[in-house]
């Protein structure tokens, strides 16, 4: 059972081996600019452990073959149940076993290894200046190009991103694998586009962390397959943080066919 709040900033990357699009990605192993392969679970170590002003980084996993690689580059790993159902529910377990909590937790996903470094720094910011907000998440502003591409994804029937549709005070109202809002097709391009792609990264206070574990599965959360409506369900603000998107395609690895685009992104970057 964790303990009061300390002051201070934690990394916990989510980790599990079971997957249905891919088995056994976070040992998936990824060539950087130096020809050097390394597995994705430590690049993604390797990403975290770069963010500034952050106290500690934590791989939480259900799989000794994860924990044992993190063992191997020198990281942390928390052992977890394997019946969380996502990363959230995998962040509040590890958090429940520290007899001091930071009072920032962050939860960066073990697939995305390219997020940079300022999203969860603004995040952290965000978070420490808005004592009402139980968690904070990034968003980017779609352009007209991203905004269509979102669209005829939708069209296909192939799944793009993720949208959130914030109030005026910066606070999610709801997240969608629909493309949110809906724009008129004679929106021009020279007007600011009201559609936001939202990046799967969350910082969190430990009670909102507990609260969440403790809450049941919603509906919504199911349907949309969308971890973070839990909070919305209960009533929990859910802060967004605008974030200037990056010089590169924050690319996940989701499937093995991901492998060469993401290691290409890593050479582009110059990541060893």
């Amino acid at each position: 059972m964790s303990g009061p709040a300390t002051p201070g900033v934690g990394i916990i990357i989510p980790a599990r081996f079971a997957s249905t699009r891919y088995p056994g990605k976070p040992l998936a192993t990824l060539a950087g600019a130096g020809g050097v392969a390394r597995t994705l679970i430590e690049r993604s170590w390797r990403a975290a452990s770069a963010v500034p002003g952050v106290d500690f980084v934590a791989v939480a996993t259900d799989d000794t073959r994860i924990a044992q690689e993190v063992e191997r580059f020198g990281g942390t790993a928390i052992m977890t149940p394997e019946s969380c159902a996502n990363g959230t529910e995998r962040c509040a377990a590890a958090v429940a076993q520290m007899a001091n909590p930071p009072e920032i937790v962050v939860n960066l996903q073990g697939d995305a290894p390219l997020t940079p470094a300022y999203v969860v720094t603004d995040l952290i910011a965000r978070l420490r200046g808005d004592a009402s907000a139980a968690m904070a998440t990034p968003a980017v502003r779609c352009t007209p190009s991203l905004y269509r591409h979102l669209t005829d994804d939708q069209k296909a029937g192939r799944v793009g991103g993720t949208t959130v549709v914030a109030d005026g005070q910066s606070r999610a109202l709801y997240f969608s694998k629909r493309v949110l809002p809906y724009l008129p097709d004679d929106w021009p391009d020279d007007r600011a586009c009201p559609a936001f792609l939202h990046l799967g990264v969350y910082a969190y206070r430990p009670a909102a962390l507990a609260a969440y574990a403790a809450w049941p599965v919603c509906v919504l959360e199911q349907v949309e397959g969308l971890e973070q409506l839990r909070f919305l369900h209960y009533g929990a603000p859910v802060a967004i943080v605008e974030c200037a998107a990056p010089d590169w395609d924050v690319v996940e690895l989701n499937n093995p066919s991901d492998v060469p685009i993401v290691e290409a992104m890593l050479r582009q970057r110059g990541s060893d």
